[in-house]
């Protein structure tokens, strides 16, 4: 009678061992392993996109000068704003951002027929839109175009001969608001914090119809900052 009984329950007992084969072969399929964490180029799904805050510096100056005896030196400027990273395929995101962006120059030159020395202090909405490259998780390459948007213009004369005339020339000067530009750079990714580089330059002119007689140029900059991403 107990042999029976035994035979009887065989199958079940298969069938239920069976089932648990199944259901654990199903776990470690689904349960990503440590090694795969522990892979820099493995990207986890809470990563897929990023969100950043960032701030700095601007090292400007200008470049294709043109004007009367017109020389420009480097001036430092403010850097700051934010981006979002967005994933497109493993390795590549597209990361827009959006700066406020200090650039200009210190510079000398003729005007009217007479010597002056110029600050001035460009201030720009920047937008620029990268391709960025991460073959290593600490590391990421962007590059591709920016369009800036000229929110304002402030120009310091700081000899003691300059005269009305001359700021007067400078205050009707045609400038141009819109511009475009192309910029590359290097991130370095430290968990949370990111420093970052970038190198740029505009590829229209400061001159909106050309007839401008106070220096006609094109932007060119270096930047700095760091940064805190989510």
């Amino acid at each position: 009678m107990l042999e029976k009984v035994i035979a009887s329950q065989q199958p079940k007992a298969k069938t239920l061992f069976a089932a648990l084969i199944m259901l654990g072969s199903i776990n470690c399929i689904a349960q990503p392993t440590d090694r795969q964490f522990d892979d820099p180029n493995h990207v986890k799904p809470t990563e897929n996109y990023m969100i950043g805050l960032k701030a700095g510096a601007n090292f400007s100056n200008v470049y294709s000068e043109s004007g009367e005896g017109f020389k420009a030196d480097t001036k430092i400027g403010l850097a700051a704003g934010g981006y979002i990273s967005l994933p497109i395929v493993k390795y590549i995101n597209i990361q827009p951002e959006l700066l406020f962006s200090q650039k200009g120059f210190k510079g000398t030159g003729r005007l009217l027929g007479s010597t002056y020395e110029l600050r001035r202090t460009t201030s720009y909405l920047d937008i620029p839109i990268f391709l960025a490259f991460t073959p290593i998780k600490s590391i990421t390459f962007l590059v591709g175009p920016q369009y800036s948007y000229l929110l304002s213009q402030r120009d310091v004369f700081t000899n003691g001969t300059t005269s009305i005339a001359q700021e007067k020339e400078f205050s009707n000067d045609n400038i141009r608001r819109n511009t475009l530009c192309f910029v590359g750079g290097v991130d370095l990714n430290l968990k949370h914090i990111v420093l970052s580089g970038r190198g740029g330059w505009d590829v229209r002119a400061n001159n909106g119809d050309g007839t401008s007689t106070t220096p006609k140029y094109k932007n060119m900059w270096l930047q700095t900052t760091i940064g805190y991403r989510f």
